[in-house]
């Protein structure tokens, strides 16, 4: 992978922002998703946002590799810190994280959200705690993805800010609105990943001397829950 080549899950949030974004991507991984829009003439302008310093320089020798250096930043920061007002970002990409680490970067850069930049998130796990931040925070999901690559099966989770809250049922919330509707191989291929390691953890339970009747009870209606959503 380099800054013409993306992966599949990248090419997936590249295709989500807009031609003329002013774009954030935080934790950016050599600054691949930023510089690719650049070189595509997507973007007007681009910051590749990271923690670490060996990232950071990583992504500050891929700009310089590409000739960017007048269309994307590498900024050494932690999360949303690495955006300043003045940038005027109105798309912020968050990937290849976990889900509580996403929402902990977005809760601790509030300040950073006032002008409610769209939101385009690739969690690695816990997708329904982000799906649970975005509707806490007036935030409505306009698109879900996903796809299998590489033996790791990922979603993305795009959002536009509203006045109105979005409500969500617990279901939609877990599986996402948008993937329950296509139920595509991916997401058949995970939720039944799901049930099988579920299922193991029963078989373990069951074989307890003092078997926990609220925890097997909580599992079963778990795998149920899942069975009724892929039909099996």
């Amino acid at each position: 992978m380099d800054a013409h080549h993306l992966s599949q899950r990248l090419l997936c949030v590249a295709d989500l922002i807009e031609k003329g974004a002013r774009l954030a991507d935080i934790g950016s991984d050599h600054a691949y998703l930023p510089a690719y829009l650049a070189l595509k003439g997507q973007i007007e302008f681009g910051i590749a946002g990271e923690v670490v310093k060996g990232p950071y320089e990583n992504a500050k020798q891929e700009i310089k590799k590409e000739g960017l250096e007048d269309k994307v930043q590498s900024r050494l920061a932690d999360g949303l810190n690495a955006i300043e007002l003045a940038d005027q970002i109105n798309v912020i990409t968050i990937c290849g994280m976990g889900g509580t680490l996403i929402c902990d970067i977005l809760e601790a850069g509030k300040d950073k959200l006032v002008d409610h930049p769209q939101l385009i998130l690739q969690p690695n796990v816990g997708e329904e705690n982000v799906r649970r931040w975005l509707l806490a925070n007036n935030y409505q999901i306009t698109a879900e993805y996903i796809m299998e690559e590489d033996g790791h099966i990922y979603e993305v989770i795009a959002a536009s800010y509203t006045d109105e809250k979005q409500t969500l049922t617990p279901e939609e919330l877990q599986f996402g609105p948008y993937l329950l509707q296509k139920k595509n191989a991916a997401f058949q291929a995970k939720w039944q990943k799901e049930i099988a390691k579920l299922e193991t953890i029963l078989k373990e339970l069951n074989k307890a001397n003092q078997v926990p009747v609220a925890k097997k009870q909580a599992l079963e209606a778990k795998i149920a829950q899942i069975g009724s959503v892929l039909n099996v």
